[in-house]
């Protein structure tokens, strides 16, 4: 473990009560989400792999807290370990997921008997932590408590999507989310102009090693869609045959087509002439006005190329999220500096699908773009590389492993997405065939 974290505050000592506060809300939050979506099914459903692409729940559940007694609990208070002979088991890259089923996992009851005695632990520690400006860079402004809060949600997100592979009934309710009022006086894009911003951050206590450091970039003027690509807009490039027209496709996407036979997104198919989708257990009709959801890098570019646009880069996706023009500063979120509150963004698996398009007006950006922020994880073209002087922290496993061709970055968050894993500057990455994941894209092209 390297005691040195680049871009970690070091100014004058931070307020510790209030750090202490932000971290105990940010771990209750997640807590009472892991609970909702593992106490929602029964025992079998917990232990059951729902896909081979996904962990069984109870997996995910033990996975929580053995992260948070290796980091809270050893690493930052010092303790001895509770279980472990159980480290292993619950080492994400010791066993793909497709063989966690037959590993001799906690069984429900004793993991959650296990999870709750690690945050039980963890408060402890965390009542007594310094959490002070210039301390150790695990317990500096709250990092170690911040990065475990956002491993729990990022978990979360993941157990949601596990929900969606479930067959059965649905066990899982949502309000729906707010009807945007001026959709369609919006123009269909705005221009970014041209010249340098700065991307990533130094400043932002919890964010992750990959966010760091803040740097200059430079970018030409391009245009960017207002919103994410709407089910209706996606509809026209598959009744415009693009899913059987290889002009559009990279030639590994078009392999993938090819291979399994796909003629739309995941968990759409066709019945008596309409498109019907299956959300978290119910069947209905497609939103022509909603983000287009579980399409993967290769069908985001498809239909880009069929539309005769591109998916922007990441540096351009950050431009229109945060540059201020006004102020030549990037802010901590597309809004400005102010935490996301139910006005700006459909985060915190708060309503269970995406906003229609135009939605959240007090969440747009200074450039005119909105819903950067929530409803769908957005592909870009970029692959996922580190940012100039990164240094992995606190451990090589979290991004540095990933960098390189093979995946793919993603902004912006879904509405699975909870407000402490999610900022302007946060990076998701996935391999550009992945389908189940909440994603969605928008496209850009030159000025």
């Amino acid at each position: 473990m390297t005691d040195h974290a680049p871009g970690l505050p070091h100014g004058p000592e931070l307020d510790a009560e209030a750090l202490r506060e932000r971290a105990l809300s940010a771990l209750v939050t997640a807590r009472a989400r892991t609970a909702l979506l593992t106490d929602s099914v029964d025992d079998h459903d917990l232990t059951a792999q729902h896909s081979p692409l996904m962990s069984p729940l109870v997996w995910d559940l033990a996975h929580i807290g053995n992260q948070e007694e290796l980091w809270l609990l050893r690493a930052v208070g010092g303790l001895e370990a509770i279980r472990p002979e159980i480290d292993g088991l619950y080492d994400a890259f010791e066993h793909s997921r497709a063989s966690r089923p037959s590993l001799p996992l906690l069984p429900p009851a004793e993991a959650r008997i296990y999870a709750a005695d690690v945050r039980g632990r963890a408060l402890d520690i965390l009542e007594g932590a310094p959490l002070h400006g210039a301390g150790r860079p695990l317990e500096r402004a709250g990092f170690a408590f911040g990065m475990i809060a956002q491993h729990e949600q990022q978990h979360d997100e993941t157990m949601l999507i596990t929900h969606q592979l479930r067959s059965g009934p649905a066990v899982l309710d949502a309000p729906e989310p707010p009807r945007p009022t001026d959709a369609v006086a919006l123009p269909a894009e705005v221009l970014v102009e041209g010249g340098p911003f700065t991307m990533g951050t130094s400043t932002e206590p919890w964010a992750l090693d990959n966010e760091r450091p803040a740097h200059r970039r430079d970018v030409d003027a391009f245009f960017i869609d207002t919103a994410p690509v709407t089910c209706g807009a996606y509809r026209r490039f598959i009744e415009a045959g693009g899913y059987g027209d290889e002009r559009w496709w990279a030639p590994e996407g078009w392999a993938m087509v090819r291979e399994h036979e796909l003629s739309a997104p995941l968990f759409w198919h066709k019945d008596a002439g309409q498109w019907l989708r299956r959300r978290f257990g119910v069947t209905e009709p497609v939103p022509s006005d909603e983000p287009v959801l579980h399409v993967s890098w290769y069908e985001a570019d498809a239909y880009a190329r069929w539309a005769g646009r591109r998916l922007p880069t990441e540096a351009e996706w950050e431009k229109a999220a945060r540059h201020d023009p006004a102020s030549d500063r990037s802010l901590r979120y597309p809004w400005g500096d102010g935490d996301p509150t139910p006005e700006h963004a459909n985060l915190g698996q708060r309503h269970l699908r995406p906003a229609a398009a135009g939605a959240y007006p007090a969440g747009r950006s200074p450039s005119g773009a909105g819903q950067l922020v929530g409803d769908v994880w957005e592909w870009t073209s970029s692959d996922f590389l580190p940012y100039p002087g990164f240094v992995a922290f606190p451990y090589r496993e979290y991004s540095e492993v990933f960098f390189g061709p093979g995946h793919k970055v993603l902004r912006g968050g879904s509405f699975a997405v909870d407000a402490v894993a999610c900022r302007g500057t946060f990076r998701n990455w996935d391999l550009p065939v992945r389908r189940q994941i909440f994603s969605g894209f928008r496209t850009a092209r030159d000025a």
